[in-house]
């Protein structure tokens, strides 16, 4: 048997969600979005991503069976530094790091009148 809301949890409901669509309107939403839409249209990056991936994953299975080297690591942060230097992928970077500090101050704003830390602590039970 559900209960109904209280008119307080019903009007926090409604507020969460305006905050959420004021977000979404943000400059620095907007801006992510726009940035993660180029990354996926560029072929060329595309191609890079899947390759890092690709080697990463070789990585991390090569690193779990003790078989991994120095070598194998620098070829992966070249990979990686390749691909953080194209343009498109900046872009989207700086975009999705705009838009984090963005929700960290919201999560600051949001966390700081209950004491508690909603990004890292509400969620959990148990946590000591």
């Amino acid at each position: 048997m559900s209960q109904q809301p209280t008119v307080e949890e019903s009007e926090t409901v409604t507020m969460a969600r305006d905050l959420g669509a004021t977000l979404a309107k943000s400059q620095e939403h907007r801006a992510f979005v726009k940035a993660k839409q180029a990354v996926e249209a560029d072929e060329a990056a595309q191609r890079r991503i899947a390759k890092f991936e690709h080697r990463r994953s070789a990585f991390v299975a090569d690193r779990e069976h003790g078989e991994a080297t120095k070598a194998d690591l620098e070829e992966l942060e070249r990979l990686q530094s390749a691909l953080h230097e194209m343009d498109v992928v900046a872009e989207y970077l700086d975009a999705k790091a705009e838009l984090e500090s963005t929700l960290d101050a919201v999560n600051d704003a949001l966390s700081t009148p209950l004491a508690v830390d909603f990004g890292g602590e509400a969620g959990g039970c148990c946590m000591d």
